[in-house]
């Protein structure tokens, strides 16, 4: 009679499944970050569409309906020039961080970069001088690239909102709510915290309308860089995926 095969003790549930990391900070650490990534979202689309006008920075779906509703003559004149080069410059941004993520840079090289470029933006507003159409569109054109890195820095969506919103909404109808999507609705709200920032800075002190997105973009960077178990993001190729993942079928 043929002997039963050895019983193996079952497997301890990974860290994707579970929601946790073996390190005790770092789902703390790394979601904190995405927070503030998502607040910096939020922040420098209020501000590009409050001082440059009509177009967005980082929601490009936005811009396209834009694009779409300018074509049939509807909104403010010059919309079209600024949501293609809104496009174009995230387009780049998207590329750039593909090239340096591919060269084997780590996620605070890419932070840095858009710390960089949101700083820019925020000087030259913040100094003034910023005074014609053809400034603002550089301004925007600087916005956008910044965002377009940030869309590189990881998996998990950080300036666009619409799947990681239709994927919680899937999980609350078949009462499949998980430990994580409490963090989900924090980035959604920090989206939401962000532009108040941004609105409220242009309104009461206007030169300091781009400084909200530069000040959160840094602390993320922090939280990268600082040593400390968790305090850096997995590499992209690694990471497990996740259930807030942007759009459902765009992750699978």
């Amino acid at each position: 009679m043929p002997s039963a095969p050895p019983a193996f003790p079952p497997s301890p549930p990974s860290a994707s499944a579970s929601g946790a990391s073996r390190d005790g900070d770092a789902p703390s650490r790394g979601e904190a970050a995405l927070l503030l990534l998502s607040a910096a979202s939020g922040a420098a689309d209020a501000f590009v569409f409050l001082c440059v006008g009509q177009v967005f920075a980082g929601v490009m779906t936005g811009n396209l309906v834009l694009l779409g509703a300018s074509a049939a003559g509807a909104g403010e004149d010059g919309v079209a020039l600024k949501v293609v080069v809104a496009l174009a410059a995230y387009f780049c941004g998207v590329a750039a961080g593909a090239l340096m993520a591919g060269r084997g840079f780590r996620v605070p090289v890419l932070l840095g970069v858009e710390v960089v470029l949101l700083g820019a933006a925020s000087v030259l507003w913040g100094l003034e001088l910023v005074t014609s159409y053809g400034d603002r569109i550089g301004l925007l054109a600087l916005v956008a690239v910044a965002m377009g890195v940030q869309g590189r820095v990881r998996v998990t969506p950080t300036n666009y909102f619409t799947g990681t919103l239709t994927s919680l909404a899937d999980r609350v109808a078949l009462r499949q709510l998980r430990g994580g999507d409490g963090w989900v609705l924090g980035r959604l709200a920090a989206v939401v915290a962000g532009a108040a920032v941004a609105a409220l800075a242009e309104r009461w002190w206007s030169p300091g309308a781009a400084l909200g997105a530069v000040v959160m973009a840094a602390g993320a960077l922090v939280l990268e860089t600082v040593p400390g178990r968790g305090g850096r993001f997995r590499d992209r190729g690694k990471e497990k995926p996740r259930p807030d993942r942007g759009n459902p079928a765009g992750a699978a």
